[in-house]
């Protein structure tokens, strides 16, 4: 049985939750007080002791945040490292691999991150690849059948982004990862926006890579992410450059370490990171499937909330859909309806293009407005984001 949150202490203990209405949780959610007092309290430890000196006593707490952010996806510690951004924690896996070469194939889901794909789309220009789109179901879905016949000796990863930035659409990532396991091509999965709000459990989907950010549902500090690799993909990966916390240096030169913290340098932001050890260790202590079961709830109220106002169209895909709302008002850009309710002290999202090219200009759409759903939020600030919106179709028309 699913326990029930106490929203009302949820509330209490989240400063931001008495300024503003938030519905901008997917780009970065309300820290709690506790997270504020880990990361202020180690500041004030730095200033009194040295940062060095204040690091090393942290050590077991890194530890501990490690080992939490595994348990969160039922990996091994040995597989987590910690990075500065799901982007760069993207981006180091995707330097390790193995350089293409002219002919390579990469595949990728059609809302794929747009950082993740300008990165994929450089690589191959310089090596003369390509990156190809994965055709996708009826609902908008990637479709794993449809990868599964485009797979060949030439394909050197697939990609997903598990939760697109633009819309409530969850893709089936499990379908992916049998597809890929079966033909033994690198899987790497975005899940920005499923850490924190679905529960994860990386064996079951089968990746090799899996990162995520601190800042979205998990309600981390900024400058915080993890990086899930496969202990045994891990292997395979030669790192762009070294650090003296990556490997060690003996008779023949570097010895890379054999765990994920090869990816890792001595150079940490330890607050942020003490910070993101006590947002994993309270979404863990809440239960992500008691997160889910209230996300799924409330999105699904707004979704149809807004979906009933004359003259706002919702443009989500997908058959079970996550905590992320986009929508549009006729007659009034995505950016103008986000101003204007940050007017109102509610706070969304506008995305455009760049943030999931191939799915945008596939759907002709040039932005979005996007309102997206924490546990935190309530049935009375839906209504209240609703009445806005309301009020801004009027203005509109």
């Amino acid at each position: 049985m699913t326990q029930a949150l106490d929203i009302e202490q949820l509330r209490s203990e989240t400063p931001g939750c008495a300024i503003s209405t938030h519905f901008n949780h997917s780009g970065s959610s309300l820290p709690s007080n506790t997270v504020l007092a880990v990361v202020t309290e180690h500041l004030q430890r730095e200033s009194l002791y040295g940062p060095m000196e204040a690091a090393a006593n942290a050590a077991s707490q890194i530890d501990e945040a490690r080992a939490d952010a595994a348990g969160l996806i039922c990996a091994t510690p040995a597989e987590i490292a910690f990075s500065s951004s799901g982007s760069a924690a993207w981006g180091l896996a995707f330097a390790a691999l193995p350089p293409l070469v002219a002919g390579d194939r990469i595949l990728v889901g059609r809302q794929e991150w747009g950082g993740n794909l300008s990165t994929m789309q450089a690589a191959a220009k310089r090596a003369g690849a390509r990156v190809e789109t994965i055709p996708v179901n009826e609902d908008g879905s990637v479709d794993a059948n449809a990868l599964a016949a485009m797979i060949d000796d030439r394909v050197r990863l697939v990609a997903l982004t598990w939760l697109p930035a633009n819309g409530g659409l969850i893709n089936d990532a499990a379908a992916i990862g049998k597809v890929t396991k079966a033909a033994g091509i690198p899987y790497f999965i975005d899940a920005a926006q499923a850490l924190g709000q679905l529960p994860v459990d990386v064996s079951a989907i089968g990746c090799d890579m899996l990162k995520g950010s601190g800042r979205k549902f998990l309600r981390g500090p900024r400058g915080a992410a993890i990086l899930y690799l496969r202990k045994a993909f891990l292997e395979n990966l030669e790192p762009a450059y070294l650090d003296v916390l990556s490997s060690t240096w003996g008779e023949d030169g570097p010895n890379v370490r054999s765990d994920a913290q090869r990816f890792e340098t001595s150079e940490k932001p330890i607050a942020l990171l003490l910070g993101l050890g006590a947002a994993l260790k309270h979404a863990r202590s809440l239960g992500v499937e008691a997160i889910r079961h209230r996300i799924r709830e409330l999105s699904g109220q707004l979704r149809d909330q807004l979906g009933a106002i004359p003259g706002v169209t919702i443009h989500d895909l997908g058959t079970e859909k996550s905590g992320l709302v986009s929508f549009t008002v006729a007659g009034m850009a995505p950016q103008t309806i986000r101003s204007k309710l940050a007017e109102k002290r509610i706070t969304i999202a506008a995305n455009g293009i760049p943030y999931t090219p191939l799915d945008m200009m596939a759907r002709g759409l040039n932005e979005v407005a996007r309102a997206s759903v924490s546990y935190l939020n309530t049935t009375d600030e839906i209504d209240r984001l609703c009445d806005n919106v309301a009020a801004l179709v009027q203005q509109a028309a």
